[in-house]
């Protein structure tokens, strides 16, 4: 414990200075902010709070003692020794932390916290070369990388593009400075990040003697992105397209292939390829690209990926990436459940994507597969109690097959920890997805407890939703404008109330739910026809003014596609949002259960069993939703159950 105080307050604090929020209008829905949304959720707010209260000291610990800050230390010179760690990108995890715990800063203030922050920055900036250059393990030795695989031959910067992850340990540092300017207001971090993306901007490009090599890993496109947010400084803006326009160039460099999505200009990729997190964050990217530049080409190229991917790769917890082999897309329809990877991080990477779909188009598809991803293949990455994680996340287990790097169960950390420290940045940040606004129209996406203060058409609207969301469909608002006005309200109705498992027909209910919800003004009911999967409500709104809304649950059975063959004769199950599991510790008949076409389902709340759940329930077993296996140790598992089609 010495070490890691001394660690953490090895450079004195220092004040900076205050900025301005930056204003990004490149969106036509803009989200409503953290610091504008407090949960007050029984189901989100526990696992926001285990993060912000146990994994962020947790991680902060394990990486003090696995070397990360050393390495900060070692390449600045104000410590003596070698690289540590294992991963040319291990310095991305202080940096995530960092952007964690600034998300949480903005939802829940604390000074302690903030410190803390402060002196780990000052440890990064040690690390920081003259020039601005900020890769730990080259500037240490430059001839001994941490992973074999990363190729030396001259010990120069850049020469290994495909996996020095430079570019990759820019991209996340670039994303934690602006999070953390946007929490804290001060220079620190963002500094650093500006004096490195100086550097980027004058090394990279087609001007006489910058270099024309593409990002291996990416992610620093998103970022650059978000420091031009907030520099305003275009050149930022100008690399990270040119990054992307440059990926599949063979004139401009050797190809890395599709591995890394650089086997064809990014305009021409039409199927979701290669290693899984990779191509989520590059197709973030384009995102932000196609709205910024109103890029038409590639506003089509992420509509062919899109599909692609939701319509045949996608397992029905919302995972992407069927293959250990490259953490990669399979084929078509490849979507096999004992050895699923379905990476933590590339869940988390696919919602960042699909938020900014949404905000693009305002299209309900894009929550449909955020829900489903966060609901359960998503947190499935984390245990209850916050300390140990899945970096695949199996659709089953035999108890046998070492699924999880080298384990059958989660891991209290890993020699490659990218996926703890997403979950990290990515759980405080969950009140940002619940409530996007345009002109004067709210977009209610999410459903979760929580009182938020949003601008809408000139003034303050305050909402609070209360909600039993999952477990129940029942949803209240109250509306509360400063002074009355006419605005519109639109409550998304989920994709299983709409009877839709995923968009497109990988998926499909062996029967509909023919109940439909039913929504109340002040307690008199109104329409509740869904246009484009939102009942829209235009009045004119008075303070305390209340809306309720019931969407009828029901259990589902699910069939894949037949052009999926690992699940010919098998279902699964739903209830609202989130995906089943039966799991052997509570089914002794295990191997034996099969679920007959006239299965009688009962769901039991049970508040004493993981955390407090729904179970589903039938005579011969017991299910409980995906995203809490692995909770009591090591079992068999299975979300896709015999279906005998014969009663």
């Amino acid at each position: 414990m010495k070490k890691i105080k001394y660690i953490l307050l090895f450079l004195p604090l220092f004040l900076c200075s205050q900025a301005p929020k930056p204003d990004d209008g490149k969106y036509p829905i803009a989200a409503v902010p953290i610091a504008d949304v407090k949960i007050t959720d029984a189901f989100w707010l526990p696992i926001i709070q285990t993060v912000q209260q146990k994994t962020i000291s947790y991680a902060i610990k394990k990486c003090a003692e696995e070397g990360r800050f050393d390495n900060f230390l070692i390449a600045g010179g104000k410590m003596k020794g070698e690289v540590r760690g294992q991963m040319p990108f291990d310095d991305t995890d202080v940096y995530k932390i960092i952007e964690g715990a600034s998300n949480s800063l903005l939802s829940a203030p604390n000074p302690k916290l903030e410190k803390t922050l402060d002196s780990i920055i000052d440890i990064i900036k040690v690390g920081q070369e003259a020039d601005g250059y900020l890769t730990t393990w080259r500037t240490i030795n430059p001839a001994k990388p941490p992973a074999p695989w990363v190729k030396v031959e001259k010990g120069e910067r850049w020469e290994f593009m495909f996996m020095s992850h430079e570019d990759y340990n820019a991209g996340h540092l670039y994303e934690a400075a602006a999070v953390h300017f946007r929490a804290t207001g001060k220079r620190n971090l963002l500094d650093i990040a500006l004096k490195n993306a100086d550097l980027f901007v004058k090394t990279f490009g087609d001007k006489p003697g910058q270099r024309q090599n593409v990002p291996g890993h990416q992610i620093i496109e998103t970022g650059l992105i978000q420091l031009y947010d907030i520099a305003k400084k275009r050149e930022y803006l100008e690399l990270a397209k040119y990054f992307l326009d440059q990926r599949g160039n063979a004139k401009s460099h050797e190809l890395y292939g599709a591995y890394s999505q650089d086997h064809v200009p990014v305009v021409h990729q039409d199927e979701a390829v290669g290693h899984a997190v990779r191509a989520v964050y590059m197709y973030a990217g384009m995102t932000d690209i196609a709205a910024i530049y109103k890029d038409e080409a590639y506003r089509s190229a992420i509509d062919k990926l899109w599909h692609n991917m939701v319509e045949k790769k996608m397992y029905v917890t919302g995972g992407i990436g069927a293959r250990h082999d490259g953490e990669a897309f399979g084929e078509n329809y490849e979507l096999p459940n004992l050895t699923a990877y379905n990476e933590t991080c590339a869940a988390i990477g696919d919602v960042y994507w699909n938020h900014r779909l949404f905000n693009l188009t305002g299209e309900v598809k894009y929550y449909d597969v955020i829900e489903r991803s966060m609901y359960n293949g998503l947190i499935s990455g984390m245990s209850l109690s916050g300390t140990e994680f899945f970096y695949p996340n199996a659709l089953e287990s035999d108890g046998v097959y070492k699924s999880n790097r080298g384990s059958c169960t989660r891991q209290a950390w890993f020699d490659c920890s990218c996926c703890p420290t997403n979950l990290i940045r990515f759980v405080p940040a969950i009140p940002g997805l619940i409530y996007g606004t345009k002109g004067n129209e709210l977009y209610v996406n999410l459903y979760a407890s929580n009182t938020a203060k949003i601008k809408l058409g000139g003034q303050t609207v305050s909402v609070a939703q209360s909600t039993d969301y999952p477990w129940n469909g029942k949803v209240k608002f109250v509306v509360n404008p400063e002074k009355s006005a006419e605005f519109t309200i639109k409550l998304r109705v989920p994709g299983w109330a709409r009877n839709e498992v995923l968009p497109g027909d990988l998926y499909r209910y062996t029967a509909m739910n023919k109940q439909t919800p039913i929504v109340k003004i002040d307690g008199k009911s109104v329409s509740a026809k869904a246009n484009e999967g939102y009942i829209s409500i235009t009045r004119n709104w008075k303070k305390g003014e209340t809306i309720t809304i019931d969407f009828p649950m029901q259990v589902q059975k699910v069939v894949t596609s037949d052009k999926v063959t690992e699940n010919h004769g098998k279902v699964a199950l739903e209830y609202g949002p989130l995906v089943y599991a039966i799991e052997s510790v509570d089914n002794p008949n295990f191997d034996a259960i099969a679920i007959k076409p006239s299965e009688k389902f009962t769901v039991k709340r049970e508040p004493n069993l993981l955390g407090g759940v729904n179970t589903i329930n039938a005579p011969q077993f017991k299910a409980i939703p995906y995203y809490t296996w692995s909770n009591r140790g090591v079992n068999k598992m299975k979300v896709w159950i015999p279906y005998p089609q014969t009663q």
